[in-house]
């Protein structure tokens, strides 16, 4: 079972405010290393439960959050950004087996998290087919892409409901929920034991029915919190200006609207 494992910080036990993610704040390495310990389990749980090879991706800012001392033998781990548009979800290929996202989080628009964004935060919301589009979404039609299911999904309770309307079959452990500016955690003890306990109840099914279908049609809308940057980035190619702060982009082909993301919102 070869499995890969896309990891945020948000959605982790104990974030709440911004400034504990950005590595230039004294706070930030308490929540790199809760970061860290939260994919290592998932990696044990993941590893006893059958896989024999499993690919970590860094998906947070600069992607070099993740201590690599500590990830288990037998996992691959992937530091920094290539500049690929697959971002959070690069070195995913159609060899996989299924896709896990660890310490994911609440979209940009949806009060799931106090930290609620999708990719960055320059984006007020961003729409895909009408429906608020999480980075989960975002990369959870990257894997389908490729014929690989996503099957297992931590982080806050709001991203987990969000999973379990895309993929109904989806086991999701909630270690967090937002309420406000606040957040209400887990404790670690409780989180640890939620995370093996979920990993190995992913695992141990019919992981192909986690298989989602891909819409004929795309149509991806960003609306801006800054009139400079939705004025500017009308001229990716593709896009169409809807309103001062709001473009759109339309195709049959995701792969676009991966490429159109990866630079308009950034």
């Amino acid at each position: 079972m070869k499995l890969f494992i896309s990891a945020d910080i948000e959605g982790c036990v104990g974030t709440t405010l911004a400034s504990e993610t950005h590595k230039e704040t004294p706070e930030y390495r308490q929540f790199a290393k809760r970061m860290t310990d939260e994919v290592r389990i998932v990696c044990q749980a993941a590893l006893e439960a059958g896989a024999d090879e499993i690919v970590v991706k860094d998906g947070h800012g600069d992607a070099t959050n993740i201590d690599f001392t500590a990830m288990p033998e037998g996992v691959t781990l992937i530091r920094g950004k290539s500049g690929h548009p697959y971002n959070m979800m690069f070195g995913l290929d159609e060899t996989f087996d299924g896709v896990l996202y660890v310490g994911y989080h609440a979209p940009a628009g949806n009060g799931g998290n106090p930290i609620s964004h999708t990719s960055t935060g320059n984006s007020n919301q961003i729409l895909l087919n009408g429906k608020v589009m999480s980075e989960f979404m975002l990369n959870t039609y990257t894997a389908a892409m490729m014929g690989v299911p996503a099957v297992f999904i931590s982080g806050d309770e709001g991203i987990c409901g969000l999973a379990r309307e895309m993929v109904p079959g989806i086991t999701t452990a909630a270690v967090k929920k937002g309420v406000g500016a606040c957040t209400i955690n887990m404790s670690v003890a409780a989180a640890d034991r939620l995370l093996k306990e979920k990993v190995k109840e992913a695992l141990s099914g019919d992981l192909k029915a986690c298989r989602i279908a891909m819409p004929e049609q795309f149509e991806y809308v960003v609306n801006y919190k800054d009139l400079k940057k939705a004025y500017q980035m009308s001229f990716f190619p593709g896009a169409e200006r809807v309103d001062e702060r709001t473009n759109r982009v339309v195709s049959r082909d995701y792969k676009d609207i991966v490429t159109a993301h990866s630079f308009m919102v950034y």
